[in-house]
């Protein structure tokens, strides 16, 4: 999870950028932000798909092989 002073940070310099423009430091600045805004958020979606379940309409569970190994590994949903 980013904290929220880093989310502010990207967001004023994101608004800064479009209002008067970024000097080179600024630039370096946004784009080491923005790859840790990345970083986290690929993290946490990782971590949401690696928990899912897939169910078809009839109660079965069909998930692919390849996210159930993976679930077995990390010890989820006891598979």
């Amino acid at each position: 999870m980013i904290s929220k002073e880093r989310i502010a940070r990207i967001n004023a310099l994101a608004k800064k950028s479009k209002n008067e423009g970024l000097t080179i430091t600024e630039q370096a600045e946004q784009k080491k932000l923005r790859e840790a805004y990345l970083a986290a958020f690929r993290g946490g979606m990782r971590n949401h798909i690696e928990g899912l379940k897939v169910v078809d309409e009839k109660g079965n569970d069909v998930t692919p092989e390849k996210l159930k190994k993976i679930q077995k590994e990390k010890g989820l949903h006891d598979r």
